[in-house]
C-alpha cells in the first residue's frame, strides 16, 4: 500500500507534474482508527464528499478496509476506513484487530478519532498504547481528531481536547464535525500534510476502489441494521451471491438483478430481519435499493434472503466462506 508503487510519469515542464500538478504535490494513504462508533465512516464520507463507507449508530460496523479518496489541487489522500480497535470476544473480533494493526503498518499517516461527546474511556486508553508500541516499531505520524464536536458546548470540547493532549503524543490535534461538516478540509489538509510527495495515484473523479459488490453488500447491511436490537450487528453477514442484466429488457430501460443472501446466527435473529409478515425485510429492501441504484447509476431487482449461518463469528470454516 506504499506510495512508491505509483506508475512513472513524465513531468510537462519544471515544476510540473500531470494535469499541472506541481512538483510539491502529496499523496498517499491515511488510516483512520479509533474504538467503535467513534464517527470515523462518518467522518470518512465528509473527507471523500461522498458516501463511500456505511455508517450506523451501532457500533462494529465496518468490517472491510474501504478506501475514500479525496483529491485536491495540492494534494491526494487515500483514506483507509477500519473496523475499531477493541477487545476481541471471538474469532471474528480477533481477526479485524489483526487487520487493524496489518493496515497501521502500512499507511503514511494516522487519524486517532475521538468523540467529543463522550469521555477518555478504556477504549481510547488501549487504542492510544496500541499507536505507542506501533511507533516505537515503525514510525508513523497521528493526528487526534475530535469527532463529533457539534454535539458538546466549546467549554465541552476544550476539556476533551485536553484530554486528549493528556492521553498520548499527537502529531497534531484537531477537533471536527463531520456531519456539520466543520473543520472537515482541515482535517484533510492536516492530513495531507503528512503524506509524501507523489503524483496523484488515483485519477480525478475516482471516489474508491472497493468492488461494487462490496459496496453492494455494505449497503444492504446498513439497512438491515437500522432500528435493529443491539446483538444483532454482530451477527449480520451480507453476501452477493449474482448480479445479472435482465433479459430482454430495452436499451433504454435496463434492468440489473442482484441476487444477495444475509446471514445471521439465530432462528431468532432471522425472526426481527424479516419482521411481521415480511414488513421489516420488505423495508430493508427498499432503503437497501435506493443506496444500490444511487450507487450503479440504473435500476435495480433485489432479491434478498436471509439464511441462519448458526455462530458463522466462531466458525473458521465458515468465516472463511463470508469473507473474512
Amino acid at each position: 500500500m506504499g506510495t512508491q508503487d505509483a506508475d512513472p510519469t513524465q513531468s510537462e515542464g519544471p515544476g510540473a507534474l500531470p494535469g499541472g500538478r506541481s512538483e510539491d504535490y502529496r499523496a498517499g494513504f491515511a488510516c483512520l482508527v479509533g474504538r467503535p462508533n467513534a464517527g470515523k465512516s462518518t467522518l470518512t464520507n465528509a473527507l471523500v464528499g461522498q458516501k463511500v463507507a456505511i455508517t450506523s449508530s451501532k457500533p462494529q460496523t465496518t468490517r472491510h478496509t474501504i478506501r475514500g479518496i479525496a483529491t485536491t489541487p495540492t494534494a491526494q489522500v487515500i483514506l483507509v476506513d477500519t473496523p475499531g480497535l477493541h477487545k476481541p470476544r471471538t474469532l471474528l473480533g480477533e481477526r479485524l484487530n489483526d487487520l487493524v494493526r496489518e493496515t497501521l503498518l502500512e499507511v503514511d499517516v494516522i487519524g486517532f478519532c475521538l468523540p467529543a461527546d463522550q469521555r477518555i474511556g478504556p477504549g481510547d486508553t488501549f487504542i492510544a498504547n496500541e499507536l505507542k508500541e506501533l511507533r516505537s516499531v515503525r514510525r508513523r505520524p497521528v493526528v487526534a481528531i475530535a469527532t463529533k464536536a457539534d454535539a458538546v458546548d466549546r467549554e465541552r470540547l476544550a476539556e476533551h481536547l485536553i484530554a486528549i493532549d493528556r492521553l498520548g503524543e499527537w502529531d497534531a490535534i484537531i477537533p471536527c464535525s463531520a456531519v456539520s461538516g466543520s473543520q472537515v478540509e482541515e482535517v484533510r489538509d492536516v492530513l495531507a500534510s503528512f503524506l509524501p510527495r507523489s503524483p496523484q495515484l488515483y485519477p480525478d473523479g475516482v471516489l474508491t476502489d472497493e468492488p461494487e459488490m462490496v459496496m453492494i453488500a455494505e449497503l444492504v447491511r446498513e439497512a438491515a441494521l437500522e432500528g435493529v436490537r443491539d446483538e444483532l450487528p454482530h451477527s449480520l453477514a451480507v453476501v452477493v451471491e449474482e448480479m445479472v442484466p435482465r433479459e430482454g429488457r430495452p436499451e433504454d430501460k435496463p434492468l440489473l438483478d442482484v441476487r444477495v443472501n444475509v446471514f445471521v446466527e439465530r432462528p431468532s435473529q432471522k425472526a426481527i430481519i424479516i419482521g411481521r409478515g415480511g414488513s421489516r425485510l420488505r423495508e430493508v429492501g427498499t432503503n437497501a435499493r435506493k443506496g444500490i441504484e444511487a450507487l450503479l447509476g440504473q435500476k435495480v431487482y433485489l432479491d434478498l434472503h436471509v439464511k441462519v449461518a448458526k455462530d458463522w463469528q466462531r466458525d473458521p470454516k465458515q468465516l472463511q466462506r463470508l469473507g473474512f
